[in-house]
């Protein structure tokens, strides 16, 4: 097992789940501080990085920080060690700290904000809200020496091949025999220059995101033995993936509205919440939108919910909500704090799983801005 890993080797892992291409226009992911060559021995997951964040990492002696709420979400014209921002870039630099930031393709990725929070609230059949992101696949046929056959596929699963609904590392493999002649000047990995050769070979078939085909074929080539490794790539005629951000699905018992704020309070570990609707209102299907999900109210009543789990609920939002008969339940922006610990134990296992131990774990620090009295 490695203890080390360079940054921009954890985010590509981090990115097999949750690409850049899954967030909405205009946001901002991505590096923050830092360098994309620091190696990482120890890693924290945070939802803000604010200047405690930044206290908790240096104490710890944290090399990484992924955060899902950006630091520099607005540009900088200058920075000022003086003011907030600019001590927090000082000892993050000064500290040589790593932060990178995964915001709305994390909220859409699979086992990303979204599915934490419906899987902590029990859906059933949960299905994607609102659809921002639609997924061609390709099909990926490779031949490799049956010597390195396991290797390969390890390494396309780690690029972001295989992946099917929460299934990833996905692959069909067959035996065969490969026939190729060396022409002169190549240098083969079996076979002599100008004699044709005969080799068991073994066929892996794996799926792959098309915007992801470019990066998984480069995995292939770098595990491939052969100088000349034999790949086919075809497009697939079938349903594409959607993803989106929010879920919906079925309400497990018999509740309320009422009682369905009291589980949504036990879940999601929140002692109030602001709440929208007639309480004796029948709940039998809900939706989840981690953030602030004003403008998703009605595109939920539509898909059929009887009541939508968000937070930063607006005025006038909820009294058009009240008049159209959709509940609310308003639990606040800081229900998105279930990603740290989904996250770090999603990436442990992940990079445990490619022969790296990283300690890499979620940060202690509350950013809840609000007191409730």
């Amino acid at each position: 097992m490695k203890n080390a890993i360079a940054a921009n080797t954890l985010i590509q892992y981090f990115e097999s789940f949750a690409p850049k291409s899954y967030a909405l226009e205009g946001d901002k992911n991505g590096l923050m501080v830092g360098s994309l060559k620091k190696k990482v021995k120890k890693a924290m997951v945070a939802l803000d990085v604010l200047e405690k964040t930044i206290d908790e990492a240096i104490e710890k002696d944290v090399d990484f920080i992924l955060a899902h709420h950006p630091l520099l979400f607005h540009p900088l014209k200058k920075i000022d060690v003086d003011t907030p921002m600019g001590r927090m870039i000082k000892k993050a630099i000064e500290h040589e700290i790593t932060i990178y930031a995964a915001h709305t393709n994390l909220d859409v990725a699979e086992g990303g904000v979204n599915d934490l929070l419906a899987e902590r609230l029990q859906f059933k059949d949960s299905n994607v809200l609102a659809p921002t992101y639609t997924e061609t696949l390709q099909k990926l046929v490779a031949f490799v020496p049956a010597s390195h056959a396991k290797q390969i596929r390890e390494s396309l699963g780690a690029a972001g091949a295989g992946h099917i609904g929460n299934y990833s590392h996905c692959s069909f493999s067959a035996e065969g025999m490969g026939r190729f002649r060396p022409q002169a000047g190549t240098n083969p990995y079996i076979g002599t220059v100008g004699k044709e050769e005969e080799v068991g070979e073994v066929r892996i078939e794996t799926i792959v995101p098309a915007n992801m085909s470019g990066k998984v074929i480069a995995a292939l080539v770098k595990a491939h033995p052969y100088e000349e490794p034999a790949y086919d790539l075809y497009p697939l005629d079938q349903p594409q993936w959607q993803r989106g951000l929010g879920r919906i699905g079925k309400v497990e018992g018999d509740h309320t509205l009422a009682s369905y704020v009291e589980f949504v309070k036990q879940a999601l570990g929140v002692k109030t919440v602001r709440v929208v609707g007639e309480l004796d209102t029948k709940i039998r299907k809900a939706a989840v939108l981690g953030g602030d999900g004003n403008k998703y109210v009605m595109q939920a009543k539509r898909a059929g919910a009887d009541v939508l789990i968000t937070g930063d609920l607006y005025y006038h939002v909820a009294q058009d909500a009240l008049m159209a008969g959709m509940c609310v339940i308003d639990a606040g922006h800081h229900i998105e704090a279930i990603m740290k610990e989904g996250v770090a134990e999603k990436m442990a296992a992940l990079l445990n799983e490619n022969g790296y131990h990283i300690d890499i774990f979620a940060s202690a620090q509350s950013t809840e801005p609000f007191q409730f009295l």
